[in-house]
């Protein structure tokens, strides 16, 4: 399926449309090269700074001699975690907002916005909680309950507003909205619930959540996380053509051979789990999920079988170069990253809703 042909409903309502230069074999080495410099600068960047002419022998590449013991503990221990962290969680967000956006056939559609994150938060919080009163404070909660626990708040949350959005084989985009700021007012309120009841330790972890960090990265977090990744770019061969014609109606996708049904449900999956993973390490971070597929649209069109992989780098690019401010520009503090991404993201958003205002006569 073209992306001439899918270029319809979405790239109408946004105004976008392909731009020949990228959208060809240039596309994926310009966004890995973007992302390896992206990498290297926050190697090198930080509270404790490592000269780039010390970050091969860190790695092994050069003689240890020109390198510290220092340089090697920030770099392998600290920093490179949190650089895998980073690329991981925001190729999730984005590629979970541009699945979405397909599944609803909504431009708008995010998982921070519709409150798919906010169930995953308050599932994970929820967690917290009861696992710190089950407990009885003497443990912290494992690691690996979190994203099951965000998960399955992801995967209520998505049904639920699918659920809601959908009559029939249509969707309509406003009960859309609407149903995920109820959603997420509801799971607003559900975490503020949890803050009340909460001990201190508690309360410091639910705080985490809500403001977004990176902080805390290790090696096991990075293998917890990454099959979640794995698995969307399987399923990229399987999906990326249902989405391409499900844009045009589900009764067109349904007589040109796609089984809509099935479709949604592995769709449906794949946004929570990826969500889910993302919010039980990060937190709540908004707006990468919207940002990241409308600027590839603008430049390759809708087509998802190029869009998904290509916002998948690009969310990474976006998420890491955010948490190298966040931990640089009031060092030795660190800028929660969920404030940076929102202070980028709130602004596009906006533009983006004029900008349907103005295409819909409004």
């Amino acid at each position: 399926m073209s992306d001439a042909v899918v270029s319809g409903p979405i790239a109408r309502s946004t105004g976008l449309q392909p731009r020949a230069l990228l959208a060809g074999p240039l596309l994926f080495p310009i966004l890995l090269s973007v992302l390896l410099i992206v990498v290297i600068a926050a190697m090198a960047v930080g509270g404790a700074g490592i000269p780039l002419e010390r970050i091969p022998a860190a790695l092994g590449f050069a003689d240890p001699v020109a390198m510290t013991e220092r340089d090697r503990l920030v770099l392998l221990s600290v920093r490179l975690p949190r650089i895998a962290i980073a690329i991981l969680i925001g190729a999730m967000l984005a590629s979970s907002g541009a699945i979405m956006q397909g599944l609803f056939r909504n431009p708008l559609a995010d998982p921070a916005l519709v409150g798919v994150s906010s169930g995953g938060a308050l599932a994970a919080a929820s967690s917290i909680v009861i696992g710190d009163r089950m407990t009885g404070h003497t443990a912290p909660l494992p690691f690996a309950m979190l994203p099951i626990a965000a998960f399955g708040g992801s995967l209520v949350t998505t049904a639920i507003l699918q659920r809601l959005a959908s009559r029939g084989r249509t969707t309509s985009i406003a009960v859309f909205l609407l149903a995920g700021l109820a959603i997420a007012a509801l799971a607003g309120a559900g975490i503020g619930l949890l803050v009340f009841i909460a001990d201190d330790r508690a309360l410091r972890d639910i705080t985490f959540w809500m403001l977004g960090s990176l902080g805390g990265a290790t090696w096991e977090k990075v293998s917890l996380i990454a099959p979640f990744l794995l698995a969307m770019l399987a399923a990229v061969p399987f999906i990326g053509r249902g989405l391409d014609l499900l844009v045009l109606g589900e009764s067109e996708a349904f007589h040109m051979g796609i089984a809509v049904e099935r479709l949604k449900r592995v769709a449906i999956v794949l946004i929570a789990a990826m969500t889910g993973a993302a919010v039980a390490f990060a937190g709540v971070v908004g707006f990468v999920g919207i940002v990241v597929p409308h600027l590839l649209r603008l430049v390759i069109g809708p087509g998802h079988r190029k869009l998904l992989p290509a916002s998948a780098i690009l969310g990474a690019i976006l998420l890491l170069a955010a948490d190298t401010a966040a931990r640089t520009i009031a060092a030795p503090a660190e800028v929660p990253i969920g404030v940076l991404t929102a202070l980028v993201g709130a602004p596009f958003f906006l533009v983006l809703l004029l900008r349907q205002r103005g295409l819909a006569g409004l």
